[in-house]
Formats: structure tokens, C-alpha cells, sequence
């Protein structure tokens, strides 16, 4: 993710850049009509005047990862050129969450790079604490703000831009690329998830004001007209329930352990 990506770069790259020209070679060897990218809002980097749309002019990405998710767009924008399929791109804006089963849910990493496993692991005593980067960025609390979506409403979105794009197919239409934000439209602080978070379990959660890190944009949060318009989707689920079930994923993950 972002903070990782910035100590570890080579590996970003390499990973990120590599497997997805393996995969556009497979498409191309199987003759394979779409392809739905997992792409992200990091790629807009800074960003003056929100909501961010799709026309928004990208900025200089603040990370590695944001560059290798940019530089992955080019690749499939020119494969669509030299070898015409349907391609959708779809930018991510922080999915979050866990499956309602609590039988998937986000891979636990010993120091977690996510805002919601590092807030759920501290509120289950498997970390010290949570550690709030930064309180001294230009925004309402002082704390980065993102758009957070829960990975279900992630996941129908995938569901709704294949079938998007074999419409595209049987009607012949000529635009073969489209990008597509996927988020709430809805900003939210690190403070304030904090805040959701305790809510939504009644959990109190010990945490502290440290240092800004590397390669975190100030305010980053989403327009969803074009998803409505083309995709005819909407997130449904609220930040309450991104919390409950990442805790319960929590909870069900360290029942196990």
C-alpha cells in the first residue's frame, strides 16, 4: 500500500507493472473480450477541487503505488489501441470492510498498512495503540480525509461493469475504455473513523497523535454520477456497517488463533 510502497518501491513495481502485462499477454493469447482493472484514487494525487470526477486532471502521485497504478491505465489504454477489447478501470477510493459472514475479510499483515485492520488489531490488544498520522494537514479536524466504501459494494460494482461491458460488446459500441470511480462521495478524517468505529462496536479505542507519513495526500473523495449513469450502481452500505464487520472479521480471526 502507500506507506510500503514508499520503503519498498522496486518491489511495487515490479509486482504491480509486471503482473498486469502478464495478464493483458494472457487476455491476448486467449482472445479474452474484457478486462476490469482494480486501479485507485491515488492516482489523482493532490487534488484542489473535490469531488473528484473522472475528467479531474491527475496530479503528480504522492507514492509509488499511485504511480504504478497510473502507469498500469497507459499500458491498457495502449492495448486497447494496438488490439481493440473492452477494458474498464476502476478507481478504487479505500474499500473497507468485511464479508457479513465474517468468514472473508482483509489479510492480517503483523504491522497492518490499513487504517481499519490497524484499528481493529489495536481494539482487540494485538497493537499498543493506533497511531493517527498527522493532525496538522488544512482540513476539518487536522486529519487526512478519504472516501471510504465497503468491499461488498466494491464487488457488485465489479459484477455491474461486466455486465456493462458484454452490453458494449453485443451492441458493437466503438468506446472501448471506460474509468469508473468507485467511492461514497462522501469525505471522512481519520478522527472522525475512529469515532465511527466506537460507535458502530461500543469498543473505546486507545490511540495517539504521531507524525505525518510520507506520501499521504491531504483530502481525496469521489463523485459518483458517471458510476450511476453507466454502471447504474450506488454504494449501499454505511460506514457503521464497514465497521461492524471489519470487527467481527476481527473478532472471528482471533477466535481462531
Amino acid at each position: 500500500m502507500v506507506g510500503e510502497s514508499v520503503e519498498l518501491p522496486m518491489m511495487y513495481y515490479h509486482n504491480n507493472l509486471q503482473s498486469l502485462i502478464n495478464l493483458l499477454q494472457c487476455r491476448q493469447q486467449y482472445q479474452i473480450p474484457y478486462f476490469i482493472f482494480s486501479s485507485s484514487s491515488s492516482v489523482y494525487g493532490n487534488i484542489e477541487n473535490l469531488p473528484v470526477s473522472e475528467d479531474t486532471p491527475v496530479h503528480e502521485q504522492q507514492s509509488p503505488y499511485g504511480r504504478t497504478k497510473y502507469f498500469g491505465e497507459k499500458i491498457i489504454a495502449d492495448a486497447v489501441k494496438a488490439e481493440p477489447f473492452y477494458a474498464m478501470i476502476l478507481r478504487y477510493f479505500n474499500p473497507v470492510g468485511s464479508h457479513p459472514s465474517a468468514l472473508l475479510g482483509e489479510p492480517f499483515d503483523e504491522k497492518p498498512f490499513n487504517i481499519i485492520p490497524a484499528i481493529t488489531r489495536t481494539a482487540i490488544g494485538k497493537m499498543k495503540e493506533f497511531v493517527v498520522l498527522g493532525n496538522d494537514y488544512p482540513t476539518r479536524d487536522g486529519s487526512c480525509i478519504r472516501d471510504y466504501i465497503h468491499v461488498m459494494d466494491v464487488a457488485e460494482a465489479h459484477t455491474f461493469s461486466l455486465k456493462h461491458l458484454m452490453e458494449k460488446k453485443e451492441r458493437k459500441d466503438p468506446a472501448l475504455l471506460d474509468i469508473i470511480n468507485l467511492g461514497t462521495g462522501n469525505g471522512v478524517s481519520v478522527l472522525e473513523m475512529i469515532h465511527a468505529f466506537e460507535k458502530a462496536t461500543g469498543v473505546k479505542l486507545n490511540y495517539r497523535i504521531g507524525l505525518r507519513r510520507a506520501g499521504d495526500a491531504i483530502a481525496v473523495y469521489s463523485s459518483n454520477k458517471r458510476a450511476e449513469e453507466v454502471l447504474h450502481w450506488k454504494p449501499e452500505r454505511s460506514l457503521e456497517e464497514m465497521m461492524r464487520s471489519a470487527w467481527e472479521w476481527e473478532k472471528a480471526m482471533n477466535a481462531k488463533s
